[in-house]
């Protein structure tokens, strides 16, 4: 899947939240093929976070799959737990999981607001927060949050979703300034239109309407995102802090 194993992360210990989807692989099949040992988080979803870690096996990389429910701080503990308690330290935390619960805001629930906060924004906090412990002490950390076009520009249906990826954000500029000084970078990615399994059952003339609004002409791939993750974790981004990089292809 990737070219070639490199070492610009050897030693390191990453965690991916989210982990079992295709981004969320995606990131962390990249982090392990620059040399990190990756802890792998799902909350549902075990045959995808399980064929991830095999990925990664098959390529000669390491990585551990770990059930959490991260917009609970108790999930948020046994997910991050495991890369203290397995490899003795945490590098690099990307804070990918997420939901959605589409509506018009008139007609959204309470439920439906709070269940995606908690896991997208809420769920960031709290593990930002975990991770930092270790990062304070080893004076070296990258967290790299994924936002969203979303959270850019707003989505109509999706005022829930666009909320919590613009209040990321804002976490990701916050948090920068807070812990630059022990050397801990603080970026984050915002994805446009990756083709899922959402994707693909999307009809046709939608697609194209969608296409459309993309200078680059087409959606964008779980590999791409991936990469700006890998820059954000690297030695190569060590100058760089609470920046956004939007990967859309020009939507926005």
């Amino acid at each position: 899947m990737f070219r070639a194993y490199v070492s610009l992360l050897a030693e390191r210990v990453a965690v991916v939240t989210g982990a079992s989807g295709a981004l969320g692989a995606a990131a962390a099949m990249r982090l392990a093929a620059m040399g990190a040992a990756v802890v792998v988080n799902y909350h549902h979803q075990t045959e995808g976070a399980l064929a991830c870690v095999e990925m990664i096996a098959a390529n000669g990389g390491t990585a551990e799959a770990v059930q959490g429910d991260v917009s609970t701080a108790d999930g948020v503990e046994a997910v991050l737990r495991k890369a203290t308690d397995t490899w003795g330290r945490l590098d690099i935390l990307v804070n990918n999981a997420g939901i959605t619960r589409d509506g018009l805001a008139l007609r959204m629930s309470e439920a439906d607001w709070d269940a995606v906060l908690d896991t997208n924004l809420k769920g960031a906090f709290l593990c930002c927060k975990a991770a930092l412990r270790p990062m304070l002490r080893q004076r070296w950390g990258r967290i790299i949050n994924i936002s969203s076009v979303a959270g850019l520009a707003g989505n109509a249906g999706q005022a829930n979703y666009s909320a919590a990826k613009a209040g990321l954000i804002g976490l990701t500029r916050a948090l920068a300034r807070e812990v630059a000084a022990r050397g801990i970078t603080v970026n984050a990615v915002a994805p446009g239109y990756i083709p899922s399994a959402l994707w693909d059952s999307v009809p046709d003339a939608a697609k194209e309407a969608v296409l459309q609004q993309i200078p680059l002409g087409r959606p964008g791939t779980p590999m791409e995102v991936a990469a700006a993750i890998g820059f954000f974790a690297s030695p190569e981004a060590a100058y760089v802090t609470g920046q956004v990089l939007a990967v859309d292809g020009g939507l926005v």
